[in-house]
């Protein structure tokens, strides 16, 4: 029997090949999201550790912690972390220990003649094998006077090997004793880092240069070191665990060295993002579970045809000797063959370009592809490729052994259909009425949060959006029972109205009514596709547009450049930075501290800052620009965001401010006397980098308060007749609005380069955090769309086969047109037809629901923020039924070829 059926295998080879290919491309998913997940989870690893250079083993610190033993009693009582305390002496001596490197790094200025740039110095550890960076060029720093850079920061200050820098320590509270140090060194190589890389990487310089640099402790040995990364190998007659055990005796308390994985382990732990790949991979495999069941709807399809072609030849079968459950057991055994050899060709597809993707160093936001093949990535597709292929084929196993020999002997028509229950119509519209009642109700409850009314949605919020999630799923499944009823009847009225075009599309619309419940099995797994797709985007464009105000206020500034004592902020300054592409406009705008309170010049403590800015200027440079039309003079806008009710602010009050300025040396100027302002409270967060209260004035209202400061204070500062004193007058910000396509880090890369005169400028702002967003959301949209394209195009591969088995089903009937006279492109043409009436049908009721549902989801969604706009993505729409109908039209070529390929003669006498 099993030779019988290799050979039915065989001869239906043709009709499998499309089936099998939707097995593959389900298969070939699930694999590549285990890929993925593996890639991520090593990713997030090679992160974690990346502060490891070349060292295997990490001594942690942690405060309150303990250890078995400790060198140092002293230590061990006081849990202390100092350099000095580490025994770094006595572990080298370990035999076993290749070397030690304590984590240290000092905050510095290079300067290059007019060339400045900020980074991180670390004293060079030996072995180099050690350490984080990697010697590109020239060698490392052999002493004091040497520093080894990254090849990055080099191009930026303009210097070469052997060349000269200005190296500046930039501690804000140095120690007692110590003070800021500046120290001339000279290139000795290029070294770059995966670790450093917001600074565009680090340098490396002698201890004793950086004991002179790191001015934050008394002395190299105060530093506090929180790790101590270690390079282990055991000698031979010894283990790792051993030389371990050693080292850790030697620890003071609050020290425990551990593996290189189980540091990863503990940092993925600890960030939670060993749950998030998890979670990632469990996403994702809901795709892949959605691209196999649309592929059963296909196989389903296909076995149908196939048994009811084989009816006479199973009928001979067993009138032979055949039984039921032989037959029954054939049709299983080639299902699971069909199923285990395309999961295989899945899994080795899978496999095959994740690898090409990871030999090509090919990366993606930050992680690299690697090929990490663990045992999920071959089982779980096999898997549920056989187990979806066996479950789709139940049915028409069934099929085989529900007649007799002598019926199925007797003529009968391929396209017998038996007509769709009356208890599925009625479980189907009782699913469809109820999730059309929770729906409504959602969207009722959120109507009256939105509009402050009494509702649940302000104690269950997430009750609220899962009923509304519950309505979609239910009133979907229900749509998707009911299509054997409903989709026949919607092509069979676009079919009356596509038949007036002519005999092929007549011909057309009467094959589709010809099997309704294979139709409907085609369309309802395009339908399915194409709903989520056109959910998805739809979705995504109201998210845009719900939360633009919202992004607004958060993001008030894009861009804010600032400068601290000596700094110099002036138009110069100004036109440097407009002139950097990117930037859409830039204001100056004057800055002034203040205190603020009933009495401010008591109370000290509670400080903000004062901008000046016109409306005309706020406008152009402000995203929430709405707060610009609140300026005016003698007021004071301040962020609703950053008040609370401990501050005694409220909108129209009189808010007492006192100016004060503070000098180079750390002295405080302020005003004799508090001013009056009243407060207007908006809705804007906070702008550029600015966490505190702060609020906006109009210029002459901080001329007015600046010139109470510069008259009250003349004789500290020296400066009375009116010019701009940068030690006590206001200073100025720079206030810039981004093109919203600019590449963030290449922007900031480009603004610093632009004010890399002054060492003391610096560049901030939310538009990283923004732009980072509204990325993220169109990455996630373009990920999700891209899954999805899978099942959309397993279901096109549906639909041409469908159209592969019409032809098929129908040999006797083309030949008969073929005969009367019907050309080969009048044929062609009635396939195409065929095509577009399946594909676009299914396709525009797609969009339909798909858009209710997101409607639906971000009604509630966003009703929170209390801004909801809906929408419809019309490019994404015009995308789904044109991708639809051109491949609908592809999907009716080969199918085609076939039917005006056979002779019309050959084809009635194979029929």
């Amino acid at each position: 029997m099993w030779q019988t059926t290799l050979k039915l295998m065989r001869n239906s080879l043709r009709m499998l090949i499309p089936a099998g290919i939707a097995i593959m491309i389900g298969t070939a998913f699930i694999a590549s999201t285990f890929l993925f997940g593996n890639a991520l989870d090593a990713s997030f690893r090679s992160m974690a550790s990346a502060g490891f250079g070349g060292a295997n083993y990490a001594a942690t610190y942690s405060a309150g912690g303990s250890s078995d033993a400790s060198a140092d009693e002293s230590s061990e009582a006081s849990g202390s972390n100092k350099l000095s305390d580490l025994n770094l002496d006595a572990i080298r001596k370990v035999d076993g220990v290749t070397g030690v490197r304590p984590d240290m790094i000092a905050s510095v200025n290079l300067t290059n003649g007019q060339k400045h740039s900020s980074t991180v110095v670390s004293p060079m550890t030996r072995p180099e094998s050690l350490m984080i960076q990697r010697l590109t060029e020239g060698s490392w720093p052999a002493g004091d006077g040497q520093i080894a850079l990254s090849k990055t920061i080099a191009d930026r200050l303009g210097v070469g090997l052997g060349g000269t820098i200005d190296v500046a320590s930039v501690s804000p509270s140095p120690a007692p004793g110590r003070t800021n140090q500046t120290v001339t060194l000279t290139v000795s190589g290029f070294a770059d880092d995966d670790y450093f890389l917001y600074y565009g990487g680090s340098a490396v310089v002698s201890e004793k240069t950086f004991d002179r640099l790191y001015v934050n402790a008394p002395s190299m040995d105060d530093i506090s070191v929180g790790i101590l990364y270690l390079g282990i190998a055991a000698p031979e007659g010894s283990t790792e665990q051993a030389v371990l055990d050693k080292v850790n005796a030697l620890l003071p308390r609050g020290y425990k060295a551990i593996s290189k994985a189980q540091y990863e382990e503990n940092f993925l732990k600890q960030m939670g993002t060993e749950d998030g790949t998890n979670t990632i991979t469990q996403f994702l495999l809901v795709f892949g579970v959605i691209a196999l069941l649309v592929a059963a709807l296909v196989i389903a399809n296909t076995f149908q045809v196939m048994v009811a072609q084989r009816r006479r030849t199973l009928a001979l079968l067993r009138t032979i000797g055949a039984k039921k459950g032989q037959l029954y057991v054939s049709v299983i055994f080639e299902a699971a063959m069909l199923g285990l050899v395309s999961s295989l060709i899945g899994v080795a597809v899978a496999v095959g370009l994740v690898g090409a993707m990871s030999a090509g160093g090919v990366a993606f936001s930050g992680m690299r592809f690697s090929l990490v093949v663990t045992w999920p990535v071959i089982v779980v597709p096999l898997a549920f490729g056989v187990a979806m292929t066996i479950l789709a084929s139940l049915s028409s196993a069934r099929t085989a052994t529900s007649v007799t020999p002598l019926e199925a002997l007797q003529p009968l028509e391929i396209s017998q259909e038996k007509k769709s229950g009356a208890v599925r119509l009625v479980l189907s519209l009782m699913m469809m009425a109820i999730g059309v009642v929770v729906a409504a109700f959602a969207v009722w409850q959120a109507w009256r949060y939105l509009h402050g009314r009494s509702s649940i949605m302000s104690a269950q919020f997430s009750m609220v959006l899962l009923a509304s999630i519950g309505a979609a799923a239910l009133f979907f499944v229900g749509l998707l029972l009911s299509a054997v009823r409903w989709m026949p009847a919607l092509l069979k009225g676009v079919g009356a109205l596509v038949s007036h075009c002519g005999p092929s599309a007549t011909i057309a619309a009467a094959n589709i009514q010809k099997n309704r419940r294979r139709v409907a099995a085609t369309g309802a797994a395009l339908l399915i596709g194409v709903t989520l797709v056109s959910c998805l985007g739809t979705g995504a464009a109201c998210a845009k547009l719900s939360l633009a105000r919202a992004l607004d206020m958060r993001y008030s500034v894009d861009m804010q450049i600032s400068g601290g004592p000596g700094a110099v902020i002036d138009q110069a300054l100004l036109d440097k930075v407009k002139a950097v592409s990117g930037v859409e406009d830039a204001r100056l705008v004057r800055v002034l501290d203040a205190g603020y309170g009933s009495d401010p010049k008591a109370d000290g403590t509670r400080t903000m800052s004062l901008y000046g800015i016109s409306a005309a200027d706020a406008k152009a440079v402000m995203n929430a620009d709405y707060a610009a039309d609140l300026i005016a003079d003698g007021t004071v806008v301040l962020p609703k965001q950053h008040l609370s009710s401990d501050m005694g602010i409220t909108d129209g009050m009189d808010l007492k401010v006192l100016p004060f300025s503070l000098s180079p040396d750390g002295s405080m100027t302020a005003a004799d006397h508090a001013s009056a302002l009243k407060v207007t409270i908006s809705d804007f967060r906070r702008v550029g980098a600015n966490y505190q209260l702060f609020g906006l004035v109009s210029p002459a209202t901080v001329e007015r308060l600046a010139g109470t400061l510069t008259s009250d204070s003349a004789e500290s500062t020296g400066s009375t007749d009116g010019t701009n004193d940068t030690q006590t007058r206001p200073g100025y910000q720079i206030w810039a609005k981004v093109d919203p396509n600019a590449v963030p880090v290449d922007l900031l890369n480009a603004v610093q380069d632009a004010v890399s005169d002054d060492p003391n400028v610096e560049v901030a702002g939310g538009f990283a955090e923004r732009a980072s967003w509204d990325k993220n959301v169109d990455m996630v949209l373009m990920v999700m769309v891209g899954l999805l394209a899978v099942a959309v195009l397993i279901a096109l591969i549906g639909v041409a086969n469908t159209l592969s088995l019409s032809v098929i089903e129908r040999t006797r009937e083309s030949a008969t047109l073929r005969a009367i006279g019907m050309t080969r492109g009048q044929l062609r043409r009635s396939l195409a037809v065929e095509a577009l009436l399946i594909s676009l049908g299914s396709g525009v009721v797609g969009v339909i629901v798909g858009n209710l549902f997101a409607w639906l989801g971000s009604y509630v969604m966003f009703s929170q923020f209390d801004q909801v706009r809906l929408t419809v993505d019309w490019g994404m729409t015009g995308i789904i039924l044109a991708v639809a109908a051109v491949s609908a039209l592809l999907a009716s070529v080969f199918p085609a070829r076939r039917a005006v390929r056979t002779p019309p003669v050959e084809a009635l006498a194979e029929a």
